[in-house]
């Protein structure tokens, strides 16, 4: 089994993806940050490495999307309730990012997500280990 992951993103600026991660509660592991990239820490072995779109080309012969326009992938991030889904969409949009869509109740699950400053859609989930799926 793998130990750890790291999902790797292209941003724009640096500098401001940082920023923006950091308004809404996230920080980043120096080891593994310079001036073209930065390793955003998402929870236990769980990273995500900002990189300028230079630096993330260079691991790829394919093209970049624009994921303002076009969808790469959805990150989703457990919670532990659905009060911390919403307070860090609250947190994502106060500090320049967009909701996407309204929340999502599935009664057992709780979602809602943000795009970062970047268009990276941002899926944040709570599921009520009391409650029983539909089906």
């Amino acid at each position: 089994m793998h130990k750890q992951i790291y999902v790797n993103l292209a941003v724009d600026d640096l500098e401001r993806s940082k920023a923006f991660f950091s308004t809404i509660g996230f920080s980043f592991e120096a080891q593994f940050t310079n001036g073209q990239a930065a390793c955003l820490i998402l929870g236990e072995n769980l990273y995500a490495m900002l990189l300028v779109k230079d630096l993330f080309k260079s691991f790829t012969r394919k093209s970049l999307c624009n994921p303002k326009e076009s969808t790469e992938a959805l990150v989703g991030l457990s919670c532990e309730s659905r009060g911390e889904v919403d307070a860090l969409v609250a947190k994502a949009l106060a500090a320049g990012g967009t909701v996407p869509r309204a929340p999502q109740d599935y009664g057992f699950m709780y979602g809602h997500g943000f795009e970062d400053i970047d268009g990276h859609i941002w899926e944040l989930i709570y599921m009520d280990p009391n409650a029983k799926a539909a089906g």
